[in-house]
């Protein structure tokens, strides 16, 4: 399969090539021949936010995205105002009521600022939605096109946990900016990208349910377990969870579905299924090739992250497991960048504290050098950090 194939239409917008994503996200080989329900890669994340017009704002002000497409009232849309923003190959698009009746505004009466879709670039929407159909998945919307001057979309969708819903998109005929009902925006020239791809997105669900989650995605949409963190690998001393990292075949598509476990209080997961009101999208994970400079630039621009106690740092035995890394520790101390090493190689990350008025979604940088994991030996200290977030909230 040419490399022209195998890139989604946003990576080779962002002229990203295969090299870059393998270092970027931890692509491995894959043979699509045989997949019921092949996916491209990620095609966009549709948020639902309290006012759409300033979340457009601060994601191009703070996180550098790009403004490149529209819909509203000019355009036609009455119910909503969508922005589309894209940094690299990563696209948002921040959608807000303006019909108080719209379910965008529904949707965020009961969730706060939140994912509504994560939508999937697939080479044939009828085919994967067959199959869907045929392992029992919800359809929530019937394959169909949508058209405009620019082309069609093929287009369908179906339920996952929670209200999260997987838009399924075929834009092999499509030359716009997104979608149809869509006009091309600008909002000045494009800035510096601070990260350029999207690594995995976390999902929380309830007590009980990971593991059916697992399976739906094993079985409708192929996906292969990836990883498993389970008791001792993700706890500390108040607090626990359990979580499995489920993935498309070549491992663009990365999927970790937490739940919580029994502790002697409330972990994060617990905390985000209160305050969201039910199973949904914890986090996002953007991939960076320069996590120091990232941080620097954000951190400048307002964003807060989990603090790292120095003890981190200084501990012998993480000293030992990590080995060399590309800086000195004490840029990455300095910073309170997380690291962690397996026998592929090794990552750099970092976490933000919530991005909304919820103790609820928020966002990982991370930068990764061969390591396909999710840096299970920073759980201690990043649960630890959370948990401290929590307490300072009252919700510990």
């Amino acid at each position: 399969m040419s490399i022209d194939a195998t890139l989604t239409s946003q990576e080779r917008l962002a002229e990203l090539d295969l090299d870059q994503l393998r270092r970027l996200v931890g692509l491995v080989e894959y043979d699509a021949e045989g997949d019921p329900f092949p996916v491209t890669g990620w095609d966009a994340v549709v948020w639902a936010v309290g006012n759409a017009t300033q979340a457009a704002q601060f994601y191009r002000a703070v996180y550098g995205m790009e403004l490149v497409a529209y819909s509203g009232p000019e355009t036609g849309n009455r119910d909503h105002h969508a922005y589309v923003l894209r940094s690299g190959a990563v696209r948002f698009v921040l959608t807000g009521a303006v019909d108080p009746a719209s379910p965008v505004a529904d949707h965020h009466r009961r969730h706060g600022d939140g994912i509504v879709d994560i939508a999937l670039e697939v080479p044939d929407v009828d085919r994967c939605i067959a199959h869907a159909r045929a392992e029992g998945a919800t359809v929530l919307t019937e394959p169909h096109d949508v058209s405009d001057e620019h082309g069609t979309v093929r287009l369908a969708a179906i339920a996952t946990y929670g209200e999260t819903r997987h838009t399924l998109v075929d834009r092999s005929r499509y030359t716009g900016p997104y979608l149809p009902g869509f006009v091309a925006r600008s909002a000045g020239p494009a800035p510096k990208r601070i990260f350029q791809a999207l690594d995995h997105v976390v999902g929380n669900v309830e007590l009980g349910r990971m593991d059916e989650w697992v399976g739906f995605y094993n079985r409708v949409m192929g996906f292969t377990n990836m990883a498993e963190f389970v008791g001792e690998d993700i706890a500390t001393e108040y607090s626990a969870l359990m979580s499995k990292v489920v993935a498309s075949g070549n491992h663009r598509v990365k999927f970790p579905l937490n739940e919580p476990a029994v502790a002697k209080k409330r972990s994060q997961i617990d905390e985000y299924l209160e305050f969201y009101g039910g199973p949904g999208a914890q986090h996002l994970a953007l991939a960076t090739n320069d996590i120091l400079t990232a941080v620097d630039v954000l951190r400048e621009r307002g964003v807060e992250f989990l603090s790292t106690p120095a003890s981190y740092y200084s501990d012998p035995a993480l000293r030992a497991r990590i080995g060399e890394v590309r800086v000195p520790i004490e840029e990455l101390a300095s910073r309170g960048i997380l690291v962690d090493r397996d026998e592929d190689g090794y990552l750099l990350q970092i976490f933000t504290k919530p991005v909304g008025d919820r103790p609820t979604v928020f966002f990982e940088l991370i930068e990764r050098h061969g390591s396909l994991g999710f840096g299970a030996g920073n759980f201690q200290a990043l649960f630890e950090a959370i948990e401290r977030e929590q307490a300072r909230r009252g919700n510990f």
